[in-house]
């Protein structure tokens, strides 16, 4: 799918499409949240948490680790982090039962600061009704008094997710309203033509390159103060697809 990005091209034959992403954000506002120190120590060291969590799970040197076992590691990360079970996870890495049961045990082992966040947000949904971003908004959680389990499992994952991606939004969306504040400020005729998810995709003409790009990658790094540092990657090319 990411040969469409080709058809993705400047209008103009003396700009570049530019493009700025977030590095790993959602765990990174896990991290915040869940103040695990384990994740923080990797993010403030610039340690890969893939690898680390990759290590763990498997016991071997993070020096050991294949591409595949980064892989799996990725797939565990996301998915316990938004609370999956033993059951999706064996479905996610084809996996049996006792293997998915094992490696949960194992994530949890090294980053108990998560399972403590997850508990502790199903706590605070059930006491006062809703869960809530860093900056405030809130998703109701009225299907944990269902009495049908399958609405509370899919529930409860929903509260321990909202925080998490409800925050990522929110940076994405400011990041976007100060770019464009200082991209008018600075006379620049570059463009912000588009978000996905937590990247930003500009149209740049050469002579504002540098510019742009120091304007953007602080921005988006500033745009929420969080207990870690928050990473962006920026490239660009003749298309979207040489950007990113």
């Amino acid at each position: 799918s990411r040969e469409i990005r080709k058809g993705f091209i400047s209008r103009d034959v003396d700009s570049y499409v530019f493009a700025a992403d977030y590095s790993q954000v959602e765990l990174r506002i896990m991290a915040h949240f869940s103040k695990e120190s384990e994740l923080i120590h990797c993010f403030k060291n610039n340690i890969d948490v893939h690898t680390r969590t990759a290590s763990n799970i498997f016991k071997i040197n993070p020096d050991d680790v294949s591409f595949n076992q980064r892989r799996t590691a990725k797939v565990v990360n996301f998915s316990i982090m938004y609370g999956a079970g033993p059951f999706r996870l064996s479905q996610e890495l084809d996996i049996s039962m006792k293997e998915s049961k094992k490696i949960i045990e194992t994530y949890f082992d090294t980053y108990p600061g998560i399972k403590t966040f997850m508990d502790d947000t199903l706590s605070g949904a059930r006491e006062k009704g809703y869960v809530e971003t860093l900056l405030g908004r809130r998703r109701y959680a009225d299907g944990l008094t269902s009495s049908n389990m399958n609405i509370i499992k899919a529930e409860e994952r929903a509260c321990i997710n909202m925080p998490i991606q409800g925050t990522a939004a929110e940076l994405i969306k400011i990041a976007m309203i100060n770019i464009n504040k200082k991209i008018k400020k600075s006379d620049l005729k570059s463009k912000m033509i588009l978000q996905i998810h937590d990247e930003l995709l500009f149209e740049v003409p050469k002579t504002e390159l540098d510019a742009l790009s120091c304007l953007v990658k602080e921005q988006m790094e500033n745009a929420i103060k969080l207990s870690i540092p928050l990473k962006v990657d920026c490239d660009y090319g003749k298309n979207w697809f040489e950007a990113h």
